[in-house]
């Protein structure tokens, strides 16, 4: 209705909408600041910063997030509203190991938007989650960080991109809204049932990171040494709280506890709380600093990550013809010659 009334009507409904009311106050405001009827500037609400802020230039944005995959990877969208009618969507291709891997901005229709979504989400039998815009930021920020200098050519002007959508500096820290969403079950004892799940049955560590402790596995098991069964295990289990002890701490523990955020994040939006409860308990116990030799689901993660690696090794060493034996396999070959005569 073109009436100074409406427009001040509107205003007040506005400051205390959100999501898609707020949306609907917004663009019926906008048709009639075309016809020359400008709303009300104090009913309009000051904005603030916190990650729950409702205020406008905050929820205009929404974001989606695909899941982690085993290497890593996963796709963003950072979508903002046009005056001219259509969005704007920031999509972003990140690795865990190799940072910013691609992004680009894009002008579409809602009925795009929506028709892509589906598309990708055919082709690649995932989900996209609809996220807050500022989880989403960070995320692609922080991705832009670890990227190598050497590489940063490659992927666009991250930058200049992103100011499109996002006027605000960089987000360097983010207190991740998992803990607070599932305060209840993060204080429980993180399941091992969790490395189960799709997102973590296919999660691997990189190999150079694990060989190391691979190889003093496998050298407690092939000493020349006569060590009975128990003594070994005892050498084996020694070795798997070391690496856990080390692993899980300094900048690889810093990324594992942020991949777990952003997993217990993704799992609450498909609607598998308990299991993102899980997630965001392992993580908050990294952030905590709690002995990780003493959490279960810590030791059976890294059993199954060294575990992995050392099947993949002995496959190869199958597949390959042996050279140059281990002592002791020499000396059970010359025990065998010894038998034989």
């Amino acid at each position: 209705i073109a009436d100074p009334a409406a427009a001040a009507m509107l205003a007040e409904l506005e400051t205390g909408a959100s999501g898609a009311m707020r949306r609907e106050v917004r663009r019926a405001l906008y048709k009639l600041k075309q016809h020359g009827i400008d709303a009300p500037h104090s009913a309009i609400p000051s904005t603030a910063t916190s990650i729950q802020d409702t205020a406008p230039e905050k929820t205009e944005k929404t974001a989606m997030l695909s899941p982690i995959d085993g290497e890593g990877a996963r796709i963003v969208w950072i979508v903002k509203p046009r005056v001219q009618g259509g969005v704007i969507r920031m999509w972003a291709l990140i690795s865990e190991r190799e940072g910013l891997v691609g992004a680009q901005n894009t002008h579409l229709t809602r009925r795009e938007l929506k028709s892509e979504r589906d598309e990708l989400e055919r082709r690649a039998q995932v989900k996209l989650v609809d996220a807050d815009w500022r989880v989403a930021d960070f995320i692609a920020c922080e991705a832009w960080r670890n990227t190598p200098e050497s590489r940063r050519g490659q992927v666009g002007n991250f930058l200049a991109l992103r100011s499109e959508l996002i006027t605000s500096p960089p987000p360097t820290e983010l207190v991740h809204p998992v803990y607070a969403e599932l305060a209840t079950e993060t204080a429980g004892e993180p399941s091992v049932e969790l490395l189960k799940e799709p997102e973590l049955l296919e999660w691997r560590l990189p190999d150079d990171l694990l060989k190391r402790y691979v190889d003093e596995i496998n050298e407690a098991g092939e000493s020349v040494i006569v060590l009975s069964p128990m003594h070994k295990q005892e050498r084996v289990n020694a070795v798997i709280d070391r690496a856990t002890a080390e692993l899980l701490r300094g900048d690889t523990g810093k990324r594992i506890q942020r991949r777990l955020e952003d997993i217990a994040y993704y799992l609450a939006r498909v609607g598998r709380r308990e299991q993102a409860g899980w997630a965001a308990g392992a993580a908050s116990r990294l952030r905590d600093g709690i002995d990780v030799t003493k959490v279960l689901f810590f030791q059976a993660f890294i059993r199954t990550e060294l575990g992995t690696v050392a099947a993949a090794e002995q496959q190869k060493a199958e597949e390959e013809p042996r050279l140059i034996m281990t002592p002791a396999e020499a000396m059970r070959a010359r025990e065998a010659r010894t038998r034989r005569r």
